[in-house]
């Protein structure tokens, strides 16, 4: 309980500080209708293999766009030193871990909420029936992206180009749940049901689990090394 707790407090403290800066959020936001904009007047895709192309468009944009949300997760934390003082505090980095997490999974879904209706009418799609199976597929993907990316970005925290270091260390170990998310989006999308899409759902969990517990055990050491 005591870990739900902190991390509850640092998630609230992350929220009301991007409550007052909203730089995260319409960044992403802005850079995630830009892309849109762009696969749309880049790619003319014929209706019978939007199903099999859109899942990949998608997810090209929310990855590029959490990226953007990664490179900033830490920021209020190098300012003025908070880190170390959080660090020297008893606070445990498992809590830590968790709210930075949570913090960036709800941007995400914020910003997929507008950008995958958007998605929906520029490539003209009408399965809008499919809309709640795939918004499950992409939560538990952008929730694996979080995980991993948070560990990332605490890792390349200190380097010296940590912006350009994060995506390179990041994209390759991103590739489980990226084609596990891609295929279970284009399964739902072809057969019309996610029964079909289970091994990938199960990869996806399993991603999900591994991970969030690797990172409740060794963020403690990835932030103070």
């Amino acid at each position: 309980m005591t870990l739900i707790k902190q991390s509850l407090l640092l998630l609230g403290k992350d929220l009301r500080l991007e409550l007052r800066r909203r730089d995260s959020v319409m960044t992403m936001f802005f850079f995630g209708t830009l892309l849109l904009f762009v696969f749309h007047f880049a790619f003319d895709l014929p209706p019978d293999k939007v199903a099999e192309m859109a899942p990949g468009l998608l997810w090209l944009a929310f990855l590029f766009t959490g990226t953007l949300g990664l490179a900033q997760l830490f920021q209020a934390e190098r300012e003025n030193h908070c880190l170390d003082a959080l660090l020297l505090s008893p606070l445990d980095c498992g809590a830590l871990f968790l709210a930075k997490t949570a913090f960036n999974l709800l941007l995400m879904i914020l910003v997929e909420i507008v950008v995958i209706p958007l998605f929906w009418i520029l490539f003209n799609l009408s399965a809008w029936n499919l809309l709640p199976q795939l918004i499950l597929v992409t939560i538990l993907g952008t929730l694996g992206f979080c995980i991993l990316g948070t560990i990332m970005a605490a890792i390349t925290l200190r380097a010296r180009a940590r912006e350009l270091l994060l995506p390179l260390v990041l994209f390759p170990l991103m590739i489980p749940v990226i084609l596990a998310t891609i295929r279970c989006m284009e399964t739902v999308m072809t057969t019309g049901a996610i029964d079909d899409a289970m091994p990938w759902m199960r990869l996806l969990i399993g991603f999900d689990v591994i991970f969030l517990t690797i990172g409740i055990l060794i963020f403690d050491w990835v932030i103070e090394s």
